[in-house]
């Protein structure tokens, strides 16, 4: 099924914001997209500062969602004007010596300025910070909010397929009564052929030969069109499909197994029809079968 969720935060960088003076913040922001697949196909898209984060997202994701294509989205901005970064000492001494090395070699280079040296402070507390904690809490959060986004789509094919049972219910009680009658009507043609061919006095077979061969043949056109047994499993398929439905939960796999019996028998009642009407309601049941599988794909 398809969803969208993202969720932002702004979180401190900083471990001690009363030391230093100030809290400097970064935002972090975290986004999830799904599209239909029958499996789960997962990719991350993540700064290089979370990039060891991979494997417990994926934990995370695969935990609630178990078909679709999903693309998890993680950004990360340390310069957030939330607040001002506090380069520590260290920093400092490091950019000087940079500074002195590079204005040695290129005298004609722009000196460091404190927007720089505040940037740089900011990317240095963010890449120190273990933000496994936040990105995890807030990747849980959208995960949440696109499982309540699939759940609602979920209802909705719950319905179209609640429908679209019904009516194959409908076709299959259309199809029963057809097959006796087609059989009855069958019987009594070859009852006149007979009768025809004893009046004609053809082929000078006995009458009780010709009366018994007729039956037979009426016999062995009745097996032949039977469907008796391919909409008893229809109409089973269909029960099934209705439980699971009502059920919820992981049902999507199931689903599609049971639509590909339902299009079997479909199939074998279109094959075994003698009338026209009989065809006409097998076509009519490949159609809803087919928007039925186009749609089971969806379902987790």
């Amino acid at each position: 099924m398809t969803g969208y969720a993202s969720a932002q935060r702004s979180v401190n960088t900083q471990a001690d914001a009363a030391d230093s003076g100030g809290a400097a913040f970064a935002q972090l922001g975290l986004e999830i997209r799904c599209v239909n697949s029958r499996f789960l196909d997962l990719s991350l898209r993540l700064p290089e500062d979370l990039r060891q984060l991979e494997p417990a997202l994926r934990d995370a994701v695969g935990a609630q969602l178990k078909r679709g294509k999903v693309e998890l989205r993680v950004s990360l901005d340390s310069a957030h004007a939330g607040g001002v970064a506090d380069p520590s000492e260290a920093l400092l001494k490091r950019l000087v010596q940079v500074q002195a090395r590079t204005t040695k070699w290129l005298p004609q280079a722009t000196p460091l300025g404190v927007a720089d040296v505040i940037r740089m402070a900011a990317n240095e507390q963010s890449s120190q910070r273990d933000w496994s904690a936040d990105v995890l809490s807030l990747a849980q959060e959208v995960v949440a909010a696109l499982a309540h986004a699939r759940a609602r789509e979920g209802a909705r094919l719950c319905e179209m397929l609640q429908s679209r049972v019904q009516e194959l219910r409908a076709l299959a009680a259309q199809a029963e009564p057809l097959v006796p009658q087609l059989v009855e009507q069958q019987r009594r043609r070859f009852i006149e052929r007979w009768k025809d061919a004893m009046a004609l006095g053809e082929g000078g077979v006995a009458p009780e030969t010709a009366h018994d061969r007729a039956l037979a043949e009426a016999t062995a056109f009745a097996i032949r069109i039977d469907v008796a047994e391919e909409i008893t499993r229809l109409n089973s398929h269909l029960e099934e499909i209705a439980r699971l439905l009502t059920r919820g939960g992981e049902v999507g796999k199931r689903l599609e197994f049971l639509i590909q019996e339902l299009h079997r028998e479909a199939n074998t009642l279109g094959s075994k029809s003698a009338a026209l009407e009989l065809t006409r309601i097998a076509v009519d049941m490949k159609v809803l079968i087919e928007q039925m599988r186009e749609q089971v794909q969806n379902i987790e």
